[in-house]
């Protein structure tokens, strides 16, 4: 192949945009609205979950929920199947409000539209909640961290 089919001259470099995570959505490079780091928002997540889990240990212990389990191995699905959804519904309505959860508040991360899609931000949480609870989605991510749920709603994890 030659230099020219590759869109380049003899000898040069492609110049490639990424320099920092957010660059190339026009964020910042540090401090409020750059892209915060992996573990930064890993640990808003499992804050998140830890509120969902004790919602549901709570409910169940209220009689709401797995009122006919009678065995821990009955038990178990039931909370965990319980939280998931405690999850999603409390990071879709907080999303929806206010653009961030509890959890991610405490940590200094909020989401934020990127402009890529002109969907409701109701529609747009609601499809980045359904694929972060995928897990999936949400582990594929590109350079500027933004995980396939959020390229998919539009959206970005930002510092507060």
């Amino acid at each position: 192949m030659s230099d020219e089919s590759r869109g380049g001259a003899a000898g040069a470099i492609h110049e490639d945009d990424f320099q920092y995570r957010g660059n190339r959505l026009g964020l910042p490079e540090e401090g409020s609205g750059s892209v915060p780091g992996v573990i930064r928002r890993l640990v808003g997540l499992a804050l998140d979950w830890c509120l969902a889990l004790m919602i549901s240990w709570g409910l169940y212990r209220l009689g709401a929920v797995g009122a006919g389990a009678a065995s821990q191995e009955e038990v178990v699905p039931v909370l965990s199947n319980t939280a998931l959804v405690v999850f999603a519904v409390m990071s879709i309505l907080l999303l929806t409000l206010f653009g961030t959860t509890v959890g991610r508040r405490l940590v200094g991360v909020g989401i934020t539209a990127t402009g890529e899609r002109s969907w409701p931000w109701f529609v747009s949480m609601t499809v980045r909640t359904v694929l972060l609870c995928l897990v999936i989605p949400a582990v594929i991510y590109d350079r500027d961290t933004r995980g396939l749920h959020d390229r998919a709603a539009g959206t970005v994890a930002t510092r507060y």
